[in-house]
């Protein structure tokens, strides 16, 4: 009896841990949903220049727009994917009009790109940006960090690069650029916007296991 009672309690356990998986999930899918909600808003929303942005209100995804001229010496390459394959992000500071500073992700060049031939493509005089609102990539990725005194970049860490180059930039953000593809620049407009959403299988899976498990102990708890 005392292992069948044993049994009995380890299943009614097993189940509240399930029920708690579960609940835990049905939150997650409740943020999720605001998430994909919050950043449909974002995206079509229209567009502001970053200096208006309040200093707690960088909604990831969030258009901006912005006017100024590149600064094209503090070029920087950082190596990256995207559906055109292995290559570099081209970011480039841009001195807005209001006398700020604002770091642009002009977009894609594809591997073997060179920094002198980035730099000199880079447009010259006035220009005007939108895009889409980004937050900084502090330190690297996950495989490989990021080496400032090599120049050596594999996430955009805005804070970093800047200090690099030596500007003055926002060092929350940057701006990845919607610009039209042009022949021998950066193809823009590549930000993949996309929040997976299983949250509610995964709760369901988990109340099922709840259950099973009830199930199980019921069963040998009328064992004789």
């Amino acid at each position: 009896m005392r292992r069948q009672a044993g049994i009995v309690l380890a299943l009614l356990a097993l189940a509240a841990v399930f029920v708690a998986l579960g609940v835990w999930q049905v939150q997650r899918l409740a943020w999720k949903t605001r998430l994909i909600a919050q950043t449909d808003r974002a995206i079509h929303a229209p567009p502001v220049d970053p200096a208006a942005l309040p200093p707690g209100e960088l909604t990831p995804y969030r258009r901006l727009a912005v006017s100024g001229h590149f600064l094209p010496q503090a070029t920087t390459l950082v190596t990256g994917t995207s559906e055109l394959g292995t290559g570099y992000w081209e970011l480039v500071p841009l001195a807005n009009d209001r006398g700020g500073t604002v770091m642009i992700n002009r977009g894609f060049l594809p591997q073997g790109s060179r920094i002198a031939a980035a730099r000199a493509a880079v447009p010259a005089g006035p220009v005007h940006i939108e895009g889409l609102l980004r937050l900084t990539e502090p330190g690297g990725t996950w495989l490989r960090a990021n080496q400032p005194a090599r120049d050596r970049w594999y996430s955009r860490d805005v804070a970093a690069i800047a200090a690099r180059r030596g500007v003055v930039v926002d060092p929350r953000l940057f701006i990845d650029s919607w610009q039209a593809p042009v022949p021998g620049q950066p193809v823009g407009g590549l930000t993949i916007v996309a929040f997976p959403n299983s949250h509610l299988g995964y709760a369901l899976t988990w109340f099922a296991m709840a259950l099973m498990a009830l199930g199980g102990a019921v069963v040998t708890g009328r064992r004789p």
